[in-house]
């Protein structure tokens, strides 16, 4: 598929925020150095973005339920340019954490709004897959942004890496100004209509499903390190081209996932499940080897990351005619998911289970992921199939709000979403 100038302006804008995430990983000891806190003191500048993520989706989603879409997208990555501004101008921790929560707050907006201009600039049965597209950009963060992020900022200080991304940013925003088409302002009501989908069990259910899937791979990969460094034998200076591994991993498993979402959503979503959990079994016995487990992290990558284009659409599909905040909602899920599954990993280490504990926990995560999904597959059948649209919903001025509902019905959902 042709890539659409509008998806290359999300993917951008993904970019930079996938990079400003994870980049501060690699660069803890220097800011740890710098600014005289300890590493585990400076680790919290990550556990302080995941929890501004998950508080700023649904409020700023929220917050701009009365602009257009295209707006918001650029108030979000104005506010996320002066984060980073921030941080790169931070002379102690207390305004480097600022600065971090700052950014962290337009992380789920944006990929929540995001996600339905992606899906609403391209053809119905290619929703899934221009998703994966504008997600493309995250996945590049971990595969290009973290390595080059972490690099520029050992070379030329911490502060370095954090001008790049606010440069980063603001040529997300010129690129969304520029290649964005104009979105409608949302009808009045528009917010009262988005907390609605909240009524609906399914909605939470996908949104469940989220938190277990993708607390599975987060589950083993918080602990790829020591477990690549103790178990398979690499060295320290080794685990940064791992990473690069499991990142093209990743990329693979993002496109190849929006793909099958558009054929088939939930039968997609289902495989994709399973084959993480199977992956991650596979992987607590491949890791006391280096090839077998470098192989393995390969298919980690690749499997792990084919599960959020369904994952997204799925969120989207559920949350019928309102579906920015319930999208938003759901990228707070996988940051929930995130730390769920460090934070299991972590007690199973503490207790003396050994390195492969994380990704059993994983395992389990995801086939808990699995049978959520299949529930919510079964409630679906129960009631039948949900009418997609023939054409894109009339969101125009003159749409009226009982035509978008009826239309709506399907929206978000991928040409064959209904095959359970």
């Amino acid at each position: 598929m042709r890539l659409p100038l509008p998806l290359l302006a999300l993917a951008i804008g993904a970019f930079g925020i996938g990079t400003t995430e994870f980049v501060i990983v690699g660069l803890l000891p220097d800011v740890a150095g710098d600014l005289s806190v300890s590493i585990p003191s400076a680790g919290m500048l990550v556990t302080g973005y995941a929890l501004g993520v998950v508080v700023g989706a649904p409020l700023m989603t929220a917050a701009g339920a009365r602009l257009p879409r295209k707006t918001m997208l650029v108030v979000l990555m104005g506010i996320f340019i002066a984060g980073n501004l921030l941080c790169a101008l931070a002379g102690d921790y207390s305004a480097l954490m600022a600065g971090r929560l700052i950014a962290a707050l337009t992380h789920g907006a944006f990929f929540g709004i995001g996600s339905v201009v992606a899906a609403d600039v391209v053809a119905p049965d290619r929703r899934a897959s221009a998703i994966a597209l504008m997600f493309t950009g995250l996945t590049l963060a971990n595969v290009l942004g973290v390595p080059l992020g972490t690099l520029l900022g050992q070379q030329f200080g911490w502060r370095s890496t954090f001008w790049a991304v606010t440069a980063i940013g603001v040529v997300g925003m010129l690129g969304i100004v520029g290649l964005v088409p104009k979105q409608p302002k949302p009808q009045a009501g528009a917010l009262r209509g988005e907390l609605a989908v909240f009524r609906k069990p399914q909605v939470w259910l996908a949104l469940t499903t989220t938190v277990l899937g993708f607390g599975g791979v987060f589950a083993s990969f918080t602990y790829l390190a020591p477990m690549m460094t103790e178990l398979a034998g690499f060295s320290d200076g080794a685990v940064a081209w791992l990473l690069v591994l499991f990142g093209v991993g990743l990329c693979v498993g993002n496109v190849a996932g929006g793909r099958a979402a558009d054929r088939s959503l939930m039968p997609s979503l289902y495989v994709i499940l399973g084959g993480l959990s199977l992956v991650l079994v596979v992987f607590t016995f491949t890791s006391h080897a280096a090839l077998p487990a470098a192989i393995t992290l390969l298919a980690f990558g690749a499997v792990g990351f084919a599960t959020v284009p369904p994952l997204q659409a799925r969120v989207m599909q559920q949350a019928a005619g309102a579906p920015a905040l319930a999208s938003a909602a759901n990228i707070a899920a996988f940051n929930l998911g995130n730390a769920l599954g460090a934070w299991l990993g972590g007690l199973a280490v503490a207790h003396g289970l050994g390195w492969t504990a994380p990704t059993w926990i994983g395992a389990a995560l995801a086939a808990a992921g699995l049978g959520t999904a299949a529930l919510s597959g079964r409630l679906d059948r129960r009631s039948g199939p949900r009418p997609l649209p023939a054409e894109p919903l009339p969101t125009g001025p003159g749409a009226s709000p009982a035509a978008a509902d009826a239309a709506g019905a399907g929206y978000g959902a991928t040409s064959s979403s209904n095959r359970s």
